[in-house]
């Protein structure tokens, strides 16, 4: 039961890091400006990490859904989203009015937006830290 649960939030996951990875190709100045506007990144790194972010959302997210090594690509997001947590409260902290960059619209940060962060996370680190599933092991005759 618990081995289908997490195989689900894993898929899940994929799927949600997948989605918000493709939703920023499209306008990736826009992006770049939203991870810009949290105000801690050097101006001149901003168009690299916006890049990086992207990448890794969907690298990870396809190894999640198809189930590539799946429990590194949770613990990669299980960072990425400990980072994007620290970084949304700080701006929020701080008074900052932005939009959070997660999928691509215009969403505003909110700590709305840090709970669904954290429940996230939550989830990344139940796939990373959950069992490897089985592999069918193959033999050959002797």
């Amino acid at each position: 039961m618990m081995a289908r649960a997490l195989a689900v939030c894993r898929v899940a996951l994929g799927a949600l890091f997948i989605w918000a990875a493709v939703t920023k190709l499209p306008d990736m100045a826009a992006f770049a400006q939203d991870v810009a506007n949290y105000r801690v990144i050097p101006a001149a790194l901003v168009p690299l990490l916006a890049a990086a972010v992207v990448g890794i959302e969907l690298l990870a997210g396809i190894a999640l859904v198809t189930g590539v090594m799946e429990r590194s690509a949770a613990a990669v997001l299980a960072v990425l989203l400990g980072a994007f947590t620290v970084l949304l409260t700080q701006a929020l902290l701080r008074g900052i009015d932005l939009r959070c960059g997660c999928f691509g619209g215009d969403e505003r940060a909110s700590w709305w937006t840090v709970v669904r962060d954290l429940v996230m996370l939550a989830t990344a680190i139940a796939v990373a830290r959950g069992r490897a599933p089985e592999r069918t092991r193959v033999t050959y005759p002797a």
